[in-house]
């Protein structure tokens, strides 16, 4: 279906999640994993419930608000610089929040994202990284530009299964910048990135350099279609590290767009990173810019 300027929109229906959710397992249907592995994407409606969340609200909160301390580059604005002061972020992002409070590892999202993950890809699936966002309201530079995951991880990477899972903590739309998606973008390899650094220079004149800004931009062709995924508070979004994917800004006065984020990759796979000394840590010193990866 399409909104009322003609865009697309997802339309999945909204599921009984009661009826999916088995403990710590959430039932995904032959039907889905099709779409997935052909669109390389997917929404799951009602995968956490309202109880459920709170508990997850508390951790995310302390983290957005930069209550945890020794995190470095790993708390930050991913629309700006790294000189941008916490209160000035618009496009908050926490690295890694089981690695900073490993009591908050294996909550109740992550188990059932894990048994997603296992039904859409195989049993030897398991977490790579973990990752909270949170737009603030108001902010319409809070931009997630196009990009695929690929462009920030290593290449020769044998086996690049892998699947996102993000929770929406809020109601999310057009307005507040819910995910949007280029349907089976994932099946053309790898597209040429630039750091998003170049963009600030160029609309800004920051003197912004690689270190200023971790995220990386690709453009869209004309021809490309693009379908916008609206979430509730306790729906997953899920896709494919070689999709095309975005957001943007959060127009809303009053509502922000928070998410939680899981990624799964297979275990051979995250030894292999780990060898390297890849962690997905942006205090990396072994990072995409100093070791062998994507050549862009």
């Amino acid at each position: 279906m399409t909104n009322s300027a003609g865009e697309r929109v997802d339309g999945t229906a909204l599921h009984d999640g009661a009826s999916r959710r088995q403990g710590h397992s959430y039932q995904v249907t032959a039907e889905e994993k099709a779409r997935f592995l052909r669109d390389g994407y997917l929404v799951l409606r009602q995968v956490v419930t309202a109880q459920e969340l709170d508990a997850i609200d508390d951790v995310f909160e302390t983290f957005a608000r930069g209550g945890v301390v020794g995190m470095g580059k790993d708390f930050c604005d991913m629309s700006g610089g790294l000189d941008r002061k916490p209160d000035d972020f618009t496009l908050i992002n926490a690295m890694l929040p089981r690695v900073y409070q490993p009591k908050f590892a294996d909550n109740i999202f992550e188990r059932r994202a894990r048994s997603v993950a296992r039904a859409l890809l195989g049993d030897d699936m398991n977490i790579d990284y973990d990752q909270f966002l949170a737009k603030k309201p108001g902010k319409s530079d809070a931009v997630f530009a196009w990009h695929q995951d690929m462009a920030y991880w290593p290449r020769k990477t044998p086996d690049t299964r892998t699947v996102t899972c993000s929770l929406a903590l809020d109601d999310a739309d057009q307005e507040n910048g819910c995910l949007r998606v280029v349907p089976g973008s994932h099946t053309a390899g790898l597209r040429r990135h630039r750091p998003l650094a170049q963009d600030l220079v160029a609309n800004n004149g920051d003197a912004a350099s690689r270190e200023d800004a971790h995220a990386q931009v690709l453009d869209l062709q004309p021809e490309e279609e693009v379908v916008y995924l609206p979430v509730r508070r306790g729906d997953i979004t899920l896709h494919n590290e070689w999709l095309i994917h975005g957001s943007g800004g959060n127009q809303s006065p009053t509502r922000w767009r928070r998410t939680y984020v899981l990624a799964f990759r297979s275990e051979p796979t995250i030894a292999h990173e780990r060898k390297m000394g890849f962690t997905h840590s942006h205090n990396d010193t072994v990072n995409w810019d100093t070791f062998d990866c994507i050549e862009l």
